[in-house]
């Protein structure tokens, strides 16, 4: 019954192209955590998850940019922001 009373909401994914399918994306940004995790059985230290959860922080941020991991892994490693992380000179 409640998915008739909000058939709209539910599928307003198909309508409007920039509503995702599904709205669990934040779910889908701490699933590599947890799989490096599962992979080694824990993080070493608390400095080495901190630096793994930047470098995830920070593709998956360049991604819903638009900028491919690889052109933001070569801009980081040239010391270079990507175009939408650069300050306005106004």
């Amino acid at each position: 019954e409640r998915l008739r009373d909000f058939e709209q909401d539910v599928l307003r994914f198909m309508d409007v192209e920039n509503i995702p399918f599904t709205n669990n994306q934040g779910e889908n940004d701490l699933r590599m955590t947890k799989v490096q995790q599962k992979i080694s059985g824990c993080f070493r230290s608390m400095e080495g998850a901190k630096i793994f959860c930047r470098v995830r922080s920070y593709l998956s941020t360049c991604r819903k940019q638009g900028v491919s991991a690889t052109e933001a892994l070569a801009l980081l490693f040239q010391g270079k922001n990507p175009d939408f992380m650069e300050l306005d000179k106004a």
